[in-house]
Protein backbone atom coordinates (compact mmCIF):
# COMPACT_ATOMS: atom_id res chain seq x y z
CA UNK A 1 0.00 0.00 0.00
CA UNK A 2 1.29 3.42 -0.95
CA UNK A 3 1.85 5.95 1.82
CA UNK A 4 0.53 9.46 1.48
CA UNK A 5 2.96 12.31 1.66
CA UNK A 6 2.16 14.69 4.47
CA UNK A 7 2.80 18.38 4.02
CA UNK A 8 2.48 20.93 6.80
CA UNK A 9 1.44 24.35 5.57
CA UNK A 10 3.65 27.13 6.87
CA UNK A 11 1.40 29.93 5.61
CA UNK A 12 -2.28 30.19 6.52
CA UNK A 13 -4.98 29.55 3.94
CA UNK A 14 -6.09 33.18 4.15
CA UNK A 15 -2.56 34.41 3.37
CA UNK A 16 -2.16 31.99 0.47
CA UNK A 17 -5.48 33.02 -1.05
CA UNK A 18 -4.69 36.73 -0.61
CA UNK A 19 -1.30 36.19 -2.28
CA UNK A 20 -2.92 34.33 -5.16
CA UNK A 21 -5.44 37.16 -5.61
CA UNK A 22 -2.63 39.72 -5.68
CA UNK A 23 -0.67 37.65 -8.22
CA UNK A 24 -3.72 37.27 -10.45
CA UNK A 25 -4.48 41.02 -10.33
CA UNK A 26 -0.89 41.83 -11.29
CA UNK A 27 -1.10 39.38 -14.16
CA UNK A 28 -4.41 40.91 -15.30
CA UNK A 29 -2.90 44.42 -15.32
CA UNK A 30 -0.45 43.31 -18.00
CA UNK A 31 -3.21 42.11 -20.32
CA UNK A 32 -5.37 44.24 -22.60
CA UNK A 33 -9.11 44.42 -21.90
CA UNK A 34 -10.76 41.19 -22.98
CA UNK A 35 -11.95 37.77 -21.88
CA UNK A 36 -8.57 36.58 -20.55
CA UNK A 37 -8.23 39.63 -18.33
CA UNK A 38 -11.81 39.24 -17.08
CA UNK A 39 -11.15 35.58 -16.22
CA UNK A 40 -8.09 36.50 -14.17
CA UNK A 41 -9.98 39.24 -12.33
CA UNK A 42 -12.85 36.83 -11.63
CA UNK A 43 -10.42 34.29 -10.19
CA UNK A 44 -8.82 37.01 -8.06
CA UNK A 45 -12.24 37.98 -6.66
CA UNK A 46 -13.00 34.33 -5.93
CA UNK A 47 -9.70 33.94 -4.06
CA UNK A 48 -10.41 37.08 -2.01
CA UNK A 49 -13.91 35.86 -1.22
CA UNK A 50 -12.53 32.48 -0.14
CA UNK A 51 -10.01 34.21 2.08
CA UNK A 52 -12.70 36.32 3.74
CA UNK A 53 -14.99 33.31 4.21
CA UNK A 54 -12.23 31.25 5.77
CA UNK A 55 -11.36 34.14 8.07
CA UNK A 56 -15.03 34.49 9.05
CA UNK A 57 -15.39 30.76 9.72
CA UNK A 58 -12.33 30.79 11.96
CA UNK A 59 -13.48 33.82 13.95
CA UNK A 60 -14.25 33.13 17.62
CA UNK A 61 -17.44 35.19 17.56
CA UNK A 62 -19.10 33.14 14.84
CA UNK A 63 -22.86 33.17 15.35
CA UNK A 64 -25.44 31.03 13.57
CA UNK A 65 -27.71 32.91 11.17
CA UNK A 66 -30.88 34.29 12.73
CA UNK A 67 -34.20 33.35 11.11
CA UNK A 68 -36.05 36.22 9.44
Amino acid sequence: MKQRRRFTQTVSLEERLAGEAKRLREQAKALPHGPQREDLLRKARQAETGSHMSEWLRSPGLQPPKPA
